[in-house]
């Protein structure tokens, strides 16, 4: 009975030995990081670094599904680009409603899979500048302070105006005058 017991100890003292170690150990397995899908009011945007080798600068493809949509090939579809640590790929005008984003490499390894629910955008109001007093009506509609001088002349412009036409008006009506 003695050496089953050291054998025992000695058995779980190697193992215990051993845990530790197992834990602690990098795994060797590559998980793949997969799609990472966004949206923004209309657009979405999918990132991946799944996809690190390119041709002519192209790394893959990735295709936007709507609900109705079951294939690669019948959603909208963009190009993958970027550089070899980072792609990404979006659309523009995606209108409300659940989308499933797939991202294929250029060697056809799938990228990842993601659902994704674009809502509908809410339109942003802005303001714009307007003049600080406004639109001064009387002064010929500028926003400029023009000076006492050029009023006075523009009253005068109009009164030498209005009394030329007062005084054509008058000839024209008595024709027997020249």
């Amino acid at each position: 009975m003695r050496t089953s017991q050291l054998l025992l100890r000695s058995g779980l003292t190697s193992a215990a030995a051993v845990l530790p170690i197992a834990l602690t150990a990098p795994s060797a397995v590559a998980v793949p990081t997969g799609i990472s899908v966004s949206t923004t009011g209309s657009s979405v945007t999918v990132t991946t670094s799944d996809c690190p080798n390119s041709t002519n600068g192209t790394f893959g493809t990735a295709s936007l599904l709507s609900s109705g949509q079951a294939n690669f090939s019948q959603g909208r579809q963009a190009t993958l680009t970027g550089t070899s640590t980072t792609q990404s790929a979006s659309w523009a005008n995606v209108g409300p409603g659940t989308y499933t984003v797939i991202g294929v490499c250029k060697d056809g390894t799938t990228a990842g899979t993601q659902s994704v629910i674009v809502t509908a955008a809410t339109p942003t109001i802005s303001t714009t500048a307007s003049p600080a007093r406004g639109v001064m009506g009387g002064v010929g509609g500028a926003t400029r302070e023009y000076g006492t001088i050029t009023l006075v002349g523009g009253g005068a412009l109009v009164a030498a105006g209005t009394g030329a036409a007062v005084w054509y008006l008058r000839r024209r009506a008595k024709p027997h005058r020249l």
